[in-house]
């Protein structure tokens, strides 16, 4: 009987430090993958942008990487009011950059940005551009039998074509000049049309038209004909790398990020 109380008392002691065993072991792989999460792997950001801001983001993703080695940005550029409603339908999107305020205040309204990130980027210029063989030097020329087609952005989603609409409207030109419209999905495909000819004239961003081929720029218009031309930045609420996210949105805020945007045409905002 003492020598099974004894392979007993064995048994109990034995069975605890196997548990005990297993439980720092179990400790110890937890703790390794606390920090395998915190050792800096690789983060992928999703930055749904304008895409009058497609040239910028080149550099600016160069510079970033400069600063962050381990985020990788992919980029989708579209037409604002597109990108806000991919954005609601769940589509991946860590940081928002709009051309227009409406898009970002709808997103805000419906409690899908971080609070306080939403914040004014930058402004812009809006541009009337010919082709090569026109030459206007007056908004009223879009009304003569000169000019057959005016590209201009969808205007129900594309600032930018909102902004056109508004300056036809100020002008008192839009009556005449309603059946000579081409709308299109976005500022790029606007330029590309006066670029190819399928339009005569077209309204675009000053920023889309550095270095571009085949246009000229006709007239600037002018702040009073159009509403505020701001692109405000967010970081969304959903986004599992807000710290990351909010890295890119200081860095496009900073100096650094202001700099390469001027260079681009970007305005400083106001």
């Amino acid at each position: 009987m003492k020598v099974l109380k004894k392979l007993g008392i064995l048994g109990l002691v034995l069975g605890l430090t196997m548990s005990v065993v297993a439980c720092s072991s179990k400790d110890s792989k937890e703790d390794n993958k606390k920090e395998d999460t915190s050792s800096g792997d690789n983060v992928t950001l999703n930055i749904s942008a304008a895409a009058s801001l497609q040239e910028a983001m080149v550099e600016l993703e160069e510079k970033f990487k400069d600063i962050e080695p381990q985020v990788k940005l992919e980029i989708n550029l579209g037409a604002s009011g597109a990108l806000q409603q991919q954005i609601e339908e769940g589509a991946p999107c860590d940081v928002f950059i709009s051309a227009g305020e409406k898009q970002m205040t709808a997103l805000e309204d419906k409690d899908l940005l971080l609070d306080g990130s939403n914040k004014t980027l930058l402004s812009n210029d809006l541009v009337l551009v010919n082709s090569e063989d026109k030459d206007i030097k007056d908004l009223k020329e879009l009304s003569t039998d000169d000019i057959t087609k005016i590209a201009i952005g969808d205007p129900e989603s594309v600032p930018a074509g909102k902004y056109a609409k508004e300056v036809l409207d100020n002008t008192k030109l839009y009556d005449t000049v309603k059946d000579k419209l081409v709308l299109a999905k976005d500022v790029k495909e606007v330029l590309s049309w006066v670029q190819q000819g399928n339009a005569e004239a077209g309204f675009v961003y000053l920023s889309d038209t550095i270095d571009a081929e085949g246009v000229k720029i006709a007239l600037t218009t002018t702040e009073d004909t159009h509403s505020p031309i701001n692109y405000p930045i967010a970081v969304l609420k959903v986004s599992e790398k807000q710290d990351k996210a909010k890295a890119f949105e200081d860095f496009l805020l900073s100096e650094e990020g202001q700099t390469i945007l001027e260079k681009y045409g970007f305005k400083k905002a106001k």
